[in-house]
């Protein structure tokens, strides 16, 4: 890895990965669709979320340094043919997957139910998760600090997002999402429990 950032703009740079996950996303989306299941519930399981002020604005800090990692992957090499790029491709390739198996479970839960099936019985937040995992694959696969100290600015800001999503749903569902936050963890490790 290097501390000065690589910038060239070329076909094999860390933009590769936007598509890849774009193509797989939209199979599982496709799937959905044949499978009959109903996306306008699932669209509105995933949106909604009432956030304060202050976390509006940290929504649009995040979204702005989301944009410049894209804008900065456009530029930014990857290291073909080296142990950085096998490494960081198996792993965006392993939180690629982790994702989907995520994302498969929203169709098949009901509406007025919280997603507490597949990896959700490890983390809260198994989407987000997954897209951490991703992001730091890229920047391995790019060997770039500087993608990577983005990517953990984000994770710090997605934190206060995950957050706002809890108190919602915790408003949606009531004693069901309190009882899934006290037996799963927000990210990875032991829960906390709660009283209401």
């Amino acid at each position: 890895m290097s501390l000065v950032p690589a910038f060239e703009i070329g076909i094999w740079n860390a933009w590769m990965f936007v598509p890849a996950f774009c193509f797989f996303h939209g199979v599982a989306v496709v799937v959905w669709l044949l499978a009959g299941y109903d996306l306008k519930g699932v669209l509105k399981k995933a949106s909604g979320y009432p956030y304060n002020d202050v976390e509006r604005r940290i929504k649009r800090v995040w979204f702005l340094v989301f944009c410049l990692l894209f804008l900065y992957s456009l530029f930014l090499p990857l290291q073909l043919g080296t142990a950085w790029f096998y490494a960081g491709l198996a792993v965006f390739l392993s939180g690629l997957v982790v994702y989907e198996v995520a994302y498969a479970a929203w169709p098949d839960t009901p509406p007025h139910e919280p997603v507490t099936r597949g990896p959700y019985r490890f983390s809260r937040h198994p989407v987000y998760m997954t897209i951490f995992v991703q992001l730091i694959g890229v920047g391995i696969a790019s060997a770039s600090w500087v993608f990577l100290l983005l990517t953990a600015v984000l994770i710090f800001l997605w934190r206060f997002l995950a957050i706002a999503e809890e108190r919602f749903c915790l408003e949606k569902y009531g004693e069901s999402y309190l009882q899934f936050m006290n037996r799963t963890p927000r990210w990875i490790g032991m829960p906390e429990a709660r009283g209401r």
